[in-house]
């Protein structure tokens, strides 16, 4: 438990000190994981997008329910990140 928070704690710090990044890329994922739910306890979900670089580099975030449910796989855009926090996707629109 200790060591669990404390790595919460370490990942935030180092979230906070990473710069902004802007990278071109495409959605080639999406995936929940659902922790809890037994006897007394709630149950909670938790939702991730794949996104894929140019160069076929590849790189997982953990995003917000309303996000999760605006992203669609397939699609291309610009993702907004610092460290391993996600910030936002912007779609681009293809003519």
């Amino acid at each position: 438990m200790i060591m669990g928070i404390v790595k919460t704690i370490g990942a935030g710090l180092s979230n906070q000190a990473a710069e902004r990044v802007q990278r071109s890329c495409k959605v080639v994922d999406k995936r929940t994981r659902v922790r809890g739910g037994s006897g007394d306890f709630s149950a909670s979900t938790y939702y991730y997008i794949t996104f894929e670089f140019d160069g076929g580099e590849r790189m997982e975030l953990e995003v917000k329910d309303t996000d999760f449910g605006m992203i669609v796989i397939g699609d291309r855009g610009e993702l907004h990140y610092k460290g391993t926090r996600f910030l936002e996707f912007v779609r681009v629109m293809e003519a």
